[in-house]
């Protein structure tokens, strides 16, 4: 019985990370970059390793390493129209599947998922294909991101056009 139990919350957790990774997903989408940030724990970090392997990021060089003071400059940034990022930025569709529920503790779940986006700018589309990593704190009943790590596939090539939140 106690297994069934178990078994039912991670179900109804991962459920419930799922929905909310699709919510920030549209979000992202919809440019609407100010309520993405009230998705974020104040302590969490927005992470885009250029190493693939790396898990010291505070160690390690990053694409973005984004506490809270940094991720409202990048939303500053992105919503001003002063950078070149925000005044012609990408139409973007992101799709997020192969979610997988890799950590069920009793406040904070992690969810790995594949992240596909292509981003449309000046008539040319870009592909863009990562590893995503969510960790997301239920323990104010709302849930919060406490971590997004994004492994973009190709993060050691030269990369352009990363200039919106992926």
């Amino acid at each position: 019985m106690m297994d069934d139990r178990n078994a039912l919350f991670s179900q109804q957790t991962l459920a419930r990370a799922i929905e909310f990774i699709w919510r920030e997903a549209e979000m992202l989408d919809r440019r609407d970059y100010r309520a993405w940030l009230e998705l974020w724990d104040a302590s969490g970090f927005y992470v885009v390793p250029i190493d693939p392997q790396a898990t010291d990021f505070a160690a390690t060089l990053n694409y973005a390493y984004d506490d809270q003071h940094m991720r409202e400059l990048r939303v500053q940034r992105m919503v001003s129209g002063y950078s070149a990022s925000a005044s012609d930025a990408a139409r973007t569709v992101r799709t997020v599947s192969r979610f997988t529920l890799t950590s069920d503790a009793a406040d904070v779940v992690e969810v790995k998922s594949a992240q596909v986006i292509v981003a449309y700018k000046r008539g040319v589309s870009t592909i863009f294909a990562a590893d995503l990593t969510h960790k997301i704190s239920f323990a104010t009943g709302e849930p919060r991101l406490v971590e997004k790590v994004i492994r973009l596939i190709d993060s050691t090539e030269a990369l352009s056009a990363i200039g919106f939140l992926l």
